[in-house]
């Protein structure tokens, strides 16, 4: 066994576990010394006076410190596990009351998709689910996850939230691509549900951020229509059925011919939330647009 040869500048220090053990093992031995052996009893009583009684206090207070800290301890690991069972309980609070709202909102959904469901009685119908869309904020072209193989077809009407949302433009066995009236390319012949004076509805992705889109070719020589009219599909469009809700007229104002007027209206449907819509599974026959 080598020794240990102490290098120039290091200072020797001992470890303060072997520091307590040996002084706990010298107390020990003076305490025996001191309380069997009569020889040694006066002067080394005096001795252990100064010596083993002060280790044996330090001795005392470092067991005691250090049972405090056990107890604090033993206390702590028990406020963390009773402070983990309480986040867990948070934790699975948060995600049944997020299960809830969102069960909540899919219900409020599905319950504007009934009433609509029975508004449109006269026609067969049938539930999809959005499952893409097009890039941007608003819902001018989606797919749905129905195709030809559940009686969809081209053209059939689309529709949300109480109202028109648009038409089928491509279709494969299990999909579906709706545009919707919103699209820039997107015209639809309308009508004055209160006059029945027809108008030509345009798409404008533009507008959506205002809320509205553009209508033109109204024809009012009557001066009837105001502001807050219902516009549903017309009778004369090869494209969509009549008497489905488009939405309000917001503003009207007459074209500089003084033959026809145009403005904006506010469709019915939330094109920047479209998740399930209803498939109107029957086209119009005959007709122009």
């Amino acid at each position: 066994m080598s020794p240990i040869i102490k290098r120039k500048g290091e200072k020797f220090t001992i470890p303060s576990k072997y520091l307590l053990l040996i002084l706990t093992i010298l107390c020990c031995i003076l305490m025996v010394i001191t309380f069997t052996t009569n020889l040694f009893r006066g002067p080394l009583n005096a001795l252990a006076g100064y010596i083993v009684v002060p280790f044996q206090e330090g001795i005392t207070n470092v067991a005691g410190w250090m049972g405090d800290r056990t107890d604090e301890l033993e206390q702590l690991r028990e406020v963390l596990k009773i402070n983990q069972e309480l986040q867990d309980k948070v934790d699975a609070l948060t995600i049944e009351n997020t299960k809830l709202q969102q069960e909540k909102y899919e219900l409020n959904y599905l319950r504007e998709l009934f009433e609509l469901y029975d508004n449109y009685e006269q026609y067969e119908k049938t539930g999809a689910r959005v499952i893409a869309r097009e890039s941007g904020n608003w819902y001018h072209s989606f797919t749905i996850n129905k195709g030809y193989d559940d009686g969809l077809r081209l053209d059939n009407n689309v529709l949300a939230g109480g109202g028109l949302v648009g038409r089928i433009t491509n279709i494969g066995p299990n999909w579906a691509t709706v545009t919707s009236i919103i699209d820039d390319d997107a015209n639809v012949s309308g009508m004055i549900l209160a006059t029945s004076d027809n108008l030509i509805v345009s798409g404008d992705l533009q507008l959506m951020s205002t809320g509205n889109i553009r209508f033109q070719q109204l024809v009012d020589s009557s001066n009837k229509v105001v502001a807050g009219d219902k516009v549903v599909t017309s009778m004369i469009s090869d494209k969509y059925l009549p008497g489905i809700l488009i939405g309000y007229i917001s503003s009207i104002e007459k074209d500089s011919n003084n033959l026809t007027k145009s403005g904006y209206l506010t469709p019915l449907v939330d094109f920047e939330h479209v998740e399930e819509v209803l498939v109107i599974l029957e086209n119009k026959e005959i007709g122009g647009e």
